[in-house]
């Protein structure tokens, strides 16, 4: 068929299937994929480089069950907490894998088109998208070894028996980029005799093999569904590991790229206002590759953020941060970072690779091991075991110093990082134990086995309620976010594509400059990030003479342009021209 009869939307697909899928007639498969779809051929393109977002955006990354009543479905009661406490401040809420899992905590997905039944259905994950955007999982690199596509796989039926990445020990298999220590294949009995199959993380998560292009359908077809639940965020997990050739890293293979920009592609035409986000916990330089040319993720994770945050706040030093910070590209329109410290998993460390030093790593997580935390190891490709990360509660990791340990500061600690966090290009995501500053959890890594447990606790809610009526170091926490992000959301200059600059203001005082679109409104974020007093002088600002200076923390007014400021420890301002907001106009 000759490209000029095709719609925009089938050359575009059929482009990209040429590339991942050689070997088929690529202007057939794409019929079928837009089949398989629910498109239409002649579905008009969306807008390129549209923002899908401003500066009310801030997402809650949780699980189904992370809060809990007795005879409840969990997550109707997480929409009922949300409904009451969040709905001024949260736009978007990431539940992690709802469905019918074996391990991992949902990450070994049994059956994706069905909702976990110890969390709820589908209408209750239908009835959250109807007050919030909601982001969904796609765990798309391997599945259960309890689902039926790896039954059928044994028993050597479709859907299934060939959906699974197969090798052979005797293979060179030294290349692979691992981030774990357990071995890569797994032996199988199957129907065809002894079977060895790929498992990147864990031998009950099998890698799935898009080499074959029926695993692609299966794949269009449950993004479908979750469409029509409702669901426009979609999380790619572990998506750098997608593609398999053999003698390479397996991990950011050009293939696995296209693939990216096939599924966004498809869903964009769907829904123009539906956004892609990679989950690439990788070497920051590796990581920024998967905005592609604003055609791969809308968004990605800002990995390196968190440890060098973490390390910040904890030595007293800006200076990595910083640097780091300067050489982050501004995201092009229609593109942005997702900002984070905690999520439901570690604190990754691969993401600081050459950022900081093994000293100073090495100190890190000494300083995590001595404030209650643990380490998780991954296999280099010279069978050595390394951290991969470091697995605390964000309450705990922000406790004390490197130099001292746990000291009085520990809330004004957490607030601050969690400032720095909110006024930083891009969208801020909080994970629901940050909300609440949950402890660490022992008891559930001794009950699990995992590490990861740490910062998977379950809270009922009556004792998360009670928490916060009354006055303890959760209710704190969880008022002084609130009201931070109800500030965020009103202030233009704060929109996550809006212009950024570092400034230099010394090692204890992490600085940067926001200005909105039109110009009108300029924020100085200025972070003492250490436990001693810091003074600055306001002239090296360069502050407008004709504005009034307002500091949107605390209402407080700068009159004076070259005063001196002094900040207490851990004491932030948000220094604006233009309050938005509350008794102030525009």
């Amino acid at each position: 068929m000759e490209r000029s009869h095709l719609s925009p939307l089938e050359q575009r697909l059929i482009g990209h299937l040429q590339l991942l899928y050689p070997d088929l007639d690529a202007a057939e498969f794409a019929k079928e994929c837009l089949h398989q779809f629910g498109l239409a051929a002649d579905t008009p393109s969306p807008t390129p480089h549209r923002n899908l977002w401003d500066q009310s955006d801030a997402l809650v990354i949780t699980y189904g069950d992370s809060l809990r009543r007795d005879d409840e479905a969990p997550l109707h009661t997480l929409s009922t907490f949300f409904n009451r406490h969040l709905h001024d401040c949260i736009s978007t809420v990431h539940i992690l894998p709802f469905f019918p899992y074996s391990s991992d905590d949902g990450f070994s997905v049994m059956d994706y088109t069905t909702v976990n039944p110890s969390v709820g259905n589908w209408d209750q994950v239908y009835g959250i998208t109807e007050k919030f955007k909601v982001m969904g999982d796609l765990v798309i690199n391997h599945c259960s070894s309890r689902s039926m596509w790896f039954e059928n796989y044994k028993h050597g039926i479709e859907p299934g028996a060939s959906y699974f990445v197969e090798a052979s020990p005797e293979d060179d298999h030294s290349a692979v980029v691992r981030p774990r220590t357990s071995p890569l294949l797994r032996e199988v009995k199957t129907a065809e005799g002894d079977r060895y199959v790929w498992c990147t993380f864990s031998h009950d998560q099998v890698d799935l093999d898009f080499r074959n292009p029926k695993v692609l359908l299966e794949f269009l077809k449950i993004i479908r569904l979750y469409l029509d639940k409702g669901i426009r965020w979609f999380r790619l997990d572990a998506v750098a590991f997608l593609w398999k050739t053999p003698g390479t890293p397996c991990i950011n293979l050009p293939e696995t790229h296209e693939m990216i920009r096939l599924l966004r592609l498809l869903v964009e035409h769907f829904d123009p206002n539906s956004v892609i986000i990679t989950e690439t916990n990788i070497p920051n330089r590796e990581n920024l590759t998967y905005f592609g040319n604003a055609n791969e993720a809308h968004l990605i994770y800002n990995f390196s953020l968190p440890p060098l945050l973490i390390n910040t706040m904890v030595t007293g030093s800006c200076l990595h941060l910083k640097n780091w910070l300067m050489t982050m590209p501004p995201a092009q329109y229609g593109t942005t970072y997702l900002n984070f410290i905690a999520s439901h998993d570690g604190v990754g460390v691969r993401p600081t690779e050459g950022l900081l030093s093994e000293w100073e790593l090495d100190t890190l997580i000494s300083t995590m091991l001595r404030f209650g935390g643990k380490v998780s190891s991954r296999t280099t490709i010279t069978g050595e075991a390394k951290p991969y990360e470091i697995n605390i509660s964000l309450w705990n990791a922000l406790s004390g110093t490197a130099q001292h340990g746990p000291d009085q500061w520990q809330f004004a600690r957490f607030m601050c990082a969690h400032a720095i966090m909110a006024s930083l290009e891009g969208i801020p995501a909080f994970y629901i134990h940050s909300l609440f500053a949950t402890e660490n959890d022992y008891q559930r890594v001794e009950h699990t086995g995992h590490f990861r447990s740490i910062n998977r606790h379950i809270w009922q809610v009556e004792n998360l309620e009670q928490a916060l009526e009354h006055d303890t170091h959760n209710q704190k926490v969880f008022n002084a976010i609130r009201k931070l992000l109800k500030i965020r959301r009103q202030q233009p200059a704060f929109h996550p594509n809006a212009v950024q600059y570092t400034l230099h203001t010394g090692e204890a005082l992490f600085s940067f400059w926001r200005q909105s679109a039109d110009r009108r409104q300029s924020i100085f974020a200025i972070h003492n990030i250490s436990d001693q007093p810091q003074t600055f002088n306001l002239s090296e600002l360069n502050l407008i003479a004709t504005d009034q200076w307002v500091d949107l923390t605390t209402d407080k007014v700068f009159e004076d342009r070259v005063a001196q400021v002094t900040l207490m420890p851990y004491q932030y301002l948000w220094l604006t021209n233009r309050r938005y907001g509350g008794t102030e106009q525009p």
